[in-house]
């Protein structure tokens, strides 16, 4: 208030106005020119609180300060910074300028029922050692406190009175921050005697920052009233009344801006260090952050605005800004501990932990809750309850705690899961021990712990077993594709066979059907028996090598897979594809009550299709109808409640898909809670823990993943891009030979091919006569050389072709008829003689 009022006389006046004591923020909110605040900010520790909040992972701070403007002036600034470190103020304790002792013990023992022990006290020296005083009577200076002084109580610290020094053991402070320099030696020594002068009755007195601050001042008003190089103060008075008070006749100084300007280019290092008035404000300057032990105190650490938190100043192997707990030294805190307060803890006013649980009509493995009227007493049981038990019987100190069941008078369910979490948020629950699913939309009122269980909303639908006894199952092992292409090679290579033999293997010579039959025999019968017919050529036998192997491949593959058909049960689900119940109109069902019902609604489903189900056996119910009979094609649940659905009824439904994804359950605290950090740590040791195990073997059996054990999804028919690979080595091999095999019959008989091809024959006559040629038999091969000819008509026969080579104008003319090619004879053999006789065709 008084600075206020003399800033304006200074404004007014246009007269600087240097002031080394008062260090509110609010005081720059008033924007005069002419004031200058030659004292460090209370708000430029604001940063240095947080990262001291911050190191130690405190999630909630109460401040105490005095109801005044200092006090009130940094309370918004500590706020701001204690928000950008994720600590929340759940109370700000407000302390009167002249409270008494009871106010001050009965604000205190407020804070006690609550459950943050971390505070920051912002307060003049004298009603500071009054609160400190106070607190360590009823308790409150004593293991799991945090107390926090700023640098107004902390730089005055040797002036506390010795009594209080026993209330203020393991107390931290931020203290200006002052370099030891030889000025500084000397200065203090010759203030020392001077003040020893003065007041010979006032002993060991130390002298604090504001002195310097106020020594620093007053040479930058001496160096400034020489820069500015006048002695003339005097004063511009305006003519007025005469009734007019003193101050409202105060002139205009003549050399205020020119004085103003010369203060505002002062630089120098003062004996509190560097003296720099920016805007009028004295630049941050390092904090010391000490612990008080013992009569004195030890520095643990600094803070600076650029490096953030270390232990010593001169480093040079630091290069950004540090919230690091390894940089604070160690610190003895109240009640002579060693061991860092968490920051909270329960509350002290006897009231136990209020933990909600849900109410419901099905799923008990979960949650259940059962009233005996005779007994009134209420007994809840579940998964998730031993689940919950037992992280808190982890934790590493007892929490009382009773569990509430969210219902009517009546004994039914107050409403939704969602009603149940909005009831943390409004305090009426302090936690939630249920099956609740971790979602963003919740997160926005309540804090989730770490997750107990994996989850997600999946769909599960009935099964059908393949008809085993269908009289074209036989069909089935292998693709439609995969049947043509080896029907089509069989063929091909019967083909290639018959071209590589027919002109040197009886076997494949006679009447065209007897040639195809035997050609497709051949083929076909390697699936199953090896071929009377002998091979006789090189390149056939090549063929029919990688044949045979391509069709072992098949056939075991096809054996493989219709065994598998017969013997093996094949379940398939009856819908796989969610899009297609949304086209066809099928009835799908949730569990009411769920947030399944908004994601279902989300993908399209028409709400006049979405029936509900409370329990397992309704849920059964309704799938075995189906969705013509007044049931549904499928239900849709979290992943924890299909899997119960399904250890029950293994053999009529399955998991297809999961449609959601989740973050998993967890248990529910208000925003912000401590207790988040704590309960998350402990759900990692149960879960990781054979204590889970024991818990799900309990609830579930062992029959939890009875689902994948016993349902068996058929796999698919065998196609052909499982063995394009197999045919087009075949076919490449069989192209192979016919091209060898053809370029070798038109070397051999070349004489003969070439004889009619002038060019007055056609392409398709000149075709013709080659054909005619191909299918006559080879007499230089291996089968007809070494034997006998049957009678003279085949010298005959080998002379006329001969006569043919030699005039082949005998035998060729341009008549279409008159090129006569002689067919081989065919031979038949008598059973009384035993000589052959010969028919000629021509």
């Amino acid at each position: 208030m008084q600075a206020k009022f003399i800033i304006n006389l200074g404004e007014k006046a246009q007269v600087p106005i240097v002031a080394f004591s008062a260090t509110s923020p609010s005081l720059t909110s008033l924007q005069s020119l002419y004031f200058f605040q030659a004292s460090q900010n209370s708000s430029s520790q604001v940063k240095a609180i947080s990262a001291i909040i911050q190191a130690y992972g405190w999630r909630e701070v109460v401040p105490i300060y005095i109801d005044n403007e200092y006090g009130q002036g940094m309370i918004p600034f500590l706020i701001d910074a204690l928000q950008e470190v994720d600590a929340r103020v759940p109370y700000r304790s407000v302390i009167p300028p002249l409270a008494s002792d009871d106010q001050i013990g009965e604000e205190l023992y407020k804070l006690m029922t609550m459950q943050t022990r971390v505070f920051i006290m912002h307060m003049p020296i004298d009603l500071g050692s009054r609160l400190f005083t106070k607190a360590r009577e009823i308790g409150m200076i004593s293991e799991g406190y945090v107390w926090i002084m700023t640098s107004r109580m902390t730089n005055s610290i040797h002036s506390i009175e010795s009594s209080v020094h026993d209330s203020i053991q393991g107390v931290l402070g931020l203290k200006t921050y002052v370099p030891k320099t030889i000025e500084l030696e000397n200065f203090t020594l010759r203030w020392k005697t001077k003040f020893h002068q003065d007041n010979p009755n006032i002993l060991d007195v130390e002298l604090n920052v504001k002195g310097l601050w106020a020594y620093d001042a007053a040479s930058a008003l001496a160096r400034a009233v020489e820069k500015a190089g006048t002695t003339n103060f005097g004063f511009e008075y305006t003519t007025g009344s005469s009734n007019l008070t003193d101050l409202a006749t105060m002139g205009v100084s003549l050399n205020g801006p020119k004085l103003r300007q010369a203060l505002l280019d002062t630089r120098f290092t003062g004996l509190a260090g560097e003296f720099s008035l920016q805007n009028g404000q004295l630049q941050s300057s390092t904090f010391q952050i000490i612990n008080v032990n013992g009569n004195g105190e030890r520095g643990v650490a600094f803070w600076t605005p650029k490096n953030g938190l270390i232990r010593e100043l001169n480093s040079t192997n630091i290069s950004t800004y540090s919230t690091s707990r390894r940089n604070l030294g160690p610190i003895i805190w109240p009640g002579d501990s060693s061991s860092i307060p968490k920051g909270w803890e329960i509350p002290t006013n006897g009231k136990k932990l209020r933990v909600g649980v849900p109410v419901k009509d099905g799923f008990f493995e979960f949650v259940k809750v059962e009233h005996d009227a005779s007994t009134n007493t209420t007994k809840v049981t579940g998964y998730s309850i031993d689940i919950f038990k037992a992280v808190i019987k982890a934790l590493p100190y007892n929490v009382d705690y009773e569990l509430i069941p969210f219902a009517k008078p009546n004994g039914e369910s107050a409403g939704t899961y969602n009603d149940m979490v909005y009831q943390v948020y409004l305090g009426n629950f302090d936690a939630l021990a249920a099956d609740t699913t971790i979602i963003a939309n919740r997160s926005n009122y309540v804090d989730f712990t770490l997750p107990y269980t994996e989850s997600g909303v999946t769909m599960v639908v009935p099964i059908k077993d393949n008809d085993r006894k269908n009289a074209w199952v036989f069909l089935k092992p292998l693709t439609w594709d995969l049947w043509i292409t080896s029907g089509i090679f069989f063929v091909f290579i019967g083909f290639v066979v018959w071209v590589l033999e027919h002109r040197i293997n009886e076997e494949f010579r006679g009447p065209p059907s007897h040639e195809i039959g035997t050609s497709l025999w051949y083929s076909f019968s390697t699936m199953v028996f090896a071929q009377k017919e002998t091979l006789f050529s090189n390149l056939a036998r090549f063929v029919v090598i990688i044949w045979v192997f391509v069709v072992l491949i098949l056939t075991q593959s096809y054996t493989a897979s219709l065994t598998s058909l017969l013997t093996v049960q094949q379940l398939q689900p009856t819908v796989t594809d969610v899009n297609q119940l949304i086209k066809n109109g099928e009835y799908v069902g949730y569990q009411e009550g769920s947030f399944v019902l908004g994601i279902l609604e989300e993908m399209n489903f028409d709400p006049a299709k979405l029936r509900t189900y409370k329990s397992i056996e309704e849920c059964d119910e309704l799938l075995s109808k189906g969705s013509a009979n007044g049931g549904i094609a499928a239900a849709f649940d979290e992943v924890p409640c299909m899997t119960i659905l399904l250890s029950q009824y293994c053999s009529k439904y399955t998991m297809v898909r999961s449609i959601y994804k989740t973050d998993g359950l967890g248990f529910v605290f208000p925003k912000g809670s401590p207790f988040v950090s704590d309960v998350s740590w402990a759900v990692l040791n149960v879960t990781e823990g054979e204590k889970m195990k024991e818990i799900e073997k309990a609830w579930f059996g062992d029959h939890r993943n009875c689902s994948s054990s016993n349902t068996q999804v058929s796999s698919g028919s065998l196609s052909l891009e499982s063995f394009w690979g197999l045919f087009l080595i075949a076919g490449i091999a069989s192209l192979s030979a016919l091209i060898i095999s053809f370029s070798m019959f038109l070397y051999k008989e070349r004489r003969q091919i070439w004889i009619c091809f002038d060019s007055k024959n056609s392409i398709w006559r000149r075709i013709f006569h080659a054909l005619r040629i191909f299918d006559n038999k080879d007499p230089s091969s291996n089968t007809f050389r070494n034997k006998p000819l049957k009678d003279s008509g085949d010298i005959d026969n080998v002379q006329h072709i001969g006569t043919c080579d030699a005039s082949p104008n005998t035998c060729c003319s341009t008549s279409p008829i008159s090129c006569s090619v002689h067919m081989e004879p065919e031979f038949t053999f008598s059973e009384d003689s035993g000589t052959p006789s010969r028919e000629y065709l021509s």
